[in-house]
């Protein structure tokens, strides 16, 4: 931009003039969130200056938080400090996906209390049986048929996991070799690319529509790369928030018993949606990995996840793997979640965040409704903008300039091509007025991003 600030006459060196003027403007909205200032040798040139005056002044401004500067891109304004509540500690929180945290920790002195009267306390302060205490075991289950329509779960076929993250590593790990190939989503949860990368798999990501995954794109894939394993995410699908219909799950449930492919089902935000069709577990138990947990839906520091595994051979095979790598899992963030399913203080836990849930999305809806896809339900944690990677990669930018972080936008991507877009989380920002600040620097970019396009156009 042609930025061309009159500089006051004081005995302040030049720099610090330069910066004073800069901060005003910014704080007087002359300069806005995410404006790029003008390259230091052409606004020393313009000013009369020598380079080295700019230079300190760039320099003592990214210092003070006034601006970002990029290599290779330049210095960029950022939002003045009052509408940036998280200055100390970075960004507005929009890229991590988890659940409000004030239910859980109003409940958690409570919960500490009644623990200390358990009977069974002290068994959870020696190792665990591989599969986890049966007390947990049994919570576990009783919490998935509660939560996730999953009604017929077997308690003596779950493993207590630490957090779906590790049930996702052991089901796989459990069917897959270095070198083999796992079929997911062409938009996918980041922990599973990463997971892949780890241990050595080929991840091929496929088609989606509305739905979710493509039927076709499953068929078209297994013929290409005779690959018996599908990692799939089908209600309120991570990054979309998708919902797969009980159509499009019996159409896939067809094409594993057709190809004899093993399903491993993420169902981590089953929780959130009100009325999804029955889970893969129940559709196709014989074949069918279910991972759960409570980190979306209670608080993620219990790491308390749910493995539940479709055959006996399989089990064992399981077992021993968490025998090499943990020995057993963690007790007490389990014994925690089982304590407030067991009394009731979960299910109200989850109330209370659905409620606050919905409450966040009708504030995106109002902030960004046109830029996002289709809400497939109004409790939903996190929210779609679908558009072109370019656009993606330019809003993301814009949005951190202004002082709000969204999920970057090549974190979901498994296949290139297919489609592209930014997520934006709900969950992680403590409080309704914060969100709104960082959803508004959202809308802000967003309408950048249009007008440059409109630009472009002319």
């Amino acid at each position: 931009m042609a930025w061309t600030p009159t500089i006051p006459e004081s005995d302040a060196p030049l720099y610090e003039r330069l910066v004073a003027v800069l901060r005003a403007d910014i704080a007087s909205g002359a300069l806005a969130p995410g404006v790029r200032l003008p390259p230091q040798r052409e606004l020393a040139y313009r000013l009369g200056v020598g380079l080295g005056t700019v230079t300190r002044a760039y320099v003592e401004a990214e210092r003070a938080g006034l601006v970002s500067a990029h290599v290779g891109r330049g210095s960029f304004v950022n939002a003045p400090a009052e509408h940036r509540p998280y200055e100390r500690d970075g960004p507005i929180n929009l890229a991590q996906n988890i659940a409000a945290q004030a239910p859980a920790g109003a409940r958690l002195p409570e919960a500490l209390a009644r623990l200390r009267r358990r009977p069974d306390l002290l068994e959870h302060l020696t190792y665990a049986p591989p599969a986890g205490h049966e007390t947990q075991r049994r919570a576990g289950a009783a919490w998935l048929a509660r939560t996730s329509s999953y009604e017929a779960v077997d308690w003596r076929r779950l493993i207590c996991c630490a957090g779906a993250q590790q049930g996702l590593a052991l089901a796989l790990g459990a069917v897959l070799a270095p070198g083999d190939v796992v079929l997911t989503e062409c938009l996918a949860y980041h922990g599973l690319k990463t997971l892949a990368l780890h241990s050595g798999w080929r991840v091929r990501g496929l088609a989606m529509d509305a739905e979710g995954l493509r039927p076709d794109a499953l068929e078209e894939a297994i013929a290409a790369t005779g690959a018996k394993v599908l990692a799939v995410l089908p209600t309120l699908q991570n990054p979309t928030g998708r919902i797969m219909s009980r159509a499009r799950r019996d159409a896939i449930v067809a094409l594993a018993r057709k190809h004899d492919l093993t399903l491993v089902e993420d169902d981590i935000y089953g929780a959130y949606a009100d009325g999804a069709p029955p889970p893969f577990a129940m559709l196709a138990p014989e074949r069918t990995f279910h991972v759960s947990g409570v980190s979306k839906t209670l608080a993620p520091g219990l790491r308390a996840g749910f493995l539940v595994v479709p055959a006996a051979e399989t089990f064992e095979r399981v077992l021993d793997a968490v025998r090499v790598s943990v020995y057993a899992p963690p007790a007490f963030g389990g014994l925690i979640a089982t304590q407030w399913i067991e009394d009731g203080s979960a299910d109200a836990i989850l109330a209370e965040t659905r409620d606050e849930a919905r409450v966040r999305m009708a504030m995106a809806r109002e902030l960004l409704g046109p830029a996002m896809e289709t809400v497939y339900a109004e409790t939903a944690p996190h929210i779609w903008l679908p558009m072109s990677e370019l656009e993606a990669e330019r809003l993301a930018g814009r949005a951190l300039r202004g002082g709000a972080e969204v999920t970057p936008p090549s974190a979901p991507v498994v296949e290139a091509g297919h489609e592209s877009g930014v997520r934006v989380c709900l969950g992680a920002v403590p409080d309704r007025e914060v969100l709104r600040r960082g959803l508004e620097i959202v809308a802000g970019a967003l309408s950048s991003e249009v007008s440059e396009r409109s630009r472009a156009v002319i």
